[in-house]
């Protein structure tokens, strides 16, 4: 397995919107712009949202979590898409809770994800370790990266 990418999501929960109501946590989802159950997963997902929102400084309206797709004939939901400004997929995230451990089997769910959406970018994070590869849609490899990438200029994808 590569070196996990040096991001400290946990620095970004002072900027959650996270409520008690009756004996339920929820987290404000900005993307969707509704408040969600606070799981472990979802946690996770707002922080890296929160990531490339502020350090970043990828644009809210091109994000979509949850999105749905169709992966050999079966339903199923990207954790985060990330579109460019011409609307075409970026980059998708996978996200784990933090006690899940990122396997080869976690990328090979994105890269199953990515067959329809040919995302140039593929990131998986469970909170603690974060992995990011550039994908060649040609030959099919990955190369890992050692950031995420920035978010391209109008021309770029």
């Amino acid at each position: 397995m590569r070196k996990s990418l040096d991001i400290e999501l946990l620095n970004f929960r002072k900027d959650l919107d996270i409520r008690q109501e009756n004996d339920i946590q929820f987290i404000f989802d900005p993307v969707r712009k509704k408040k969600i159950v606070l799981q472990p997963e979802e946690l996770v997902r707002q922080l890296f949202i929160q990531f490339l929102l502020q350090f970043k400084k990828y644009p809210l309206n091109f994000m979509r979590v949850e999105k749905g797709l169709v992966v050999n004939k079966l339903q199923k939901r990207a954790d985060i898409i990330v579109y460019s400004r011409l609307m075409r997929p970026f980059l998708i995230i996978e996200c784990k809770a933090f006690n899940v451990p990122i396997q080869e089997e976690t990328f090979r769910q994105l890269s199953r994800y990515n067959i329809s959406l040919s995302a140039p970018y593929l990131v998986v994070t469970n909170g603690l370790e974060h992995y990011c590869s550039q994908v060649d849609l040609k030959s099919e490899h990955y190369i890992f990266k050692s950031e995420i990438p920035n978010y391209p200029d109008l021309g770029q994808i």
